[in-house]
């Protein structure tokens, strides 16, 4: 090949213009080379990727068995039927609320783990759940959350707190023996007796109900109230093997102990006590001519804790999960971003006079602010598929109240519904969702890159 000659540009001193060398490609190489390396990838891609999505905006445009041509029908069911809009309204709930708290946690997470000895550890077990499947984390927060105080530890911590600052109930589900007794329900739970006390006879007060082998701690026998004044018995009417007279203390019958009785004259109490050991209980004297009633607290059910998987709860109550197990996530990638920040510009803060709280909004928050939207936006885009947790967590009665659009598409094509047509409008309107957030996440890496 020739070589290029160079001409001279100037006068007769004038240096001689360089050789042009021939343009190469970006890739050095010819451009076929690159397409053959290329397309083991651009065929995954297009069978992964470009063909389920073309395939999916088809589909959606057919009928349940994809037989009949229906237009945007299956559109129009999605934003007229309850169930669809519910499921709607549920994932804007996600997207809205849980990225945020997950992001704010991270944050508070990074900051104060900078301030401790044992930082590192805190982050080790913060981190921890990332590694759990959603579907081990659906199961563990299953059970978290049951309803039996035995078994759900939500509510064997909620039913704790609550039991330290109320009295329980002595004996739930407890009743007089209607047959012999004149102890009559009153309103609230409560028994109240119809004829008055009089001091010198013992009122006897049998309540039957509980089986005797099911008594709190180990009851004493019932014994007849002695005295002058105005006494009585509260026992348990029944014994093991059956026998004895209904509405009269019978050897081996058990006192029922801690049982509240209160004497009432015209509505209002004037005086009460409460059961011994040997179920006897003595008033005041100024209780003579009054009724007895046995108070709805004496009976009323033990506290069970929260319906956490009810219909009003169910939503928050999956988040819970979601944040336990995200948040690990955010308050790593906001560390690393934190360890990059400019310490003087922290410390010329403190010097001029600001606190830590206007450090941290003022200083510290701006600084972070591309890695928190990093950290927002990742989460956007994770909520919106969102899926296992939702299906394993919520029960069956309350399924419908926690739905989400990707549980919503598992549902109505492959759970029972067999309408593959609605399940792919599904489908295309949850991709529709995802594609301004990742749009704005594309927008944000190409400014970064210009910088």
């Amino acid at each position: 090949m020739a070589e290029a000659v160079a001409k001279p540009t100037g006068g007769a001193g004038a240096l001689p213009t360089p050789p042009v060398a021939p343009r190469k490609s970006v890739m050095g190489t010819r451009l076929w080379v690159a397409v053959l390396f290329l397309l083991p990838a651009l065929v995954l891609l297009g069978a992964l990727v470009v063909y389920p999505i073309g395939y999916s905006v088809w589909r959606s445009l057919f009928d349940a068995d994809g037989s009949g041509f229906v237009g945007l029908d299956n559109y129009v069911d999605i934003f007229s039927d309850d169930a669809n809009l519910k499921a709607l309204r549920n994932t804007a709930i996600w997207v809205a609320v849980a990225p945020a708290i997950v992001t704010a946690l991270g944050l508070i997470f990074a900051v104060l783990t900078e301030r401790v000895r044992w930082g590192t550890a805190f982050k080790l077990v913060v981190f921890m759940p990332m590694a759990i499947s959603m579907l081990a984390a659906g199961i563990i927060f299953r059970l978290v959350y049951e309803a039996d105080p035995d078994q759900g530890v939500a509510n064997a911590v909620v039913t704790s707190v609550h039991d330290a600052f109320a009295d329980s109930s002595v004996y739930p589900n407890a009743r007089p023996n209607a047959q012999v007794s004149d102890l009559k329900p009153s309103g609230g739970g409560s028994f109240t007796s119809t004829d008055p006390v009089r001091a010198g006879t013992p009122a006897l007060l049998p309540l039957v109900g509980i089986a005797p082998n099911k008594l709190p701690g180990t009851p004493e026998g019932a014994k007849a109230a002695t005295g002058d004044g105005v006494t009585g018995t509260v026992w348990l009417d029944f014994k093991l093997g059956g026998g004895g007279e209904k509405g009269a203390i019978d050897p081996g019958e058990k006192a029922l102990k801690g049982v509240k009785v209160e004497a009432v004259k015209d509505g209002k109490v004037v005086a009460s006590a409460t059961s011994g050991a040997d179920g006897t209980f003595s008033l005041p004297d100024k209780a003579d001519g009054a009724q007895l009633r046995l108070p709805g607290s004496n009976f009323a059910a033990p506290y069970s804790g929260i319906d956490w998987l009810g219909p009003t709860l169910v939503t928050p109550a999956i988040m819970g999960a979601y944040v336990w197990m995200w948040a690990g996530f955010a308050m790593v990638l906001i560390a690393a971003g934190l360890a990059g920040v400019d310490r003087n510009l922290l410390e010329a803060a403190r010097v001029d006079g600001a606190n830590e709280w206007q450090v941290f909004r003022r200083v510290t928050v701006p600084l972070l602010a591309p890695v928190l939207v990093v950290v927002l936006v990742t989460l956007m885009i994770n909520v919106m598929k969102i899926f296992d947790l939702v299906y394993i967590i919520a029960p069956q009665p309350s399924q419908d109240d926690a739905t989400v659009l990707a549980l919503q598409l598992y549902l109505v094509s492959f759970g029972g519904g067999g309408n593959e047509g609605l399940g792919s409008a599904l489908g295309v309107v949850l991709l529709l969702l995802v594609l301004p957030v990742m749009w704005v996440n594309i927008r944000r890496l190409r400014k970064e890159r210009q910088r």
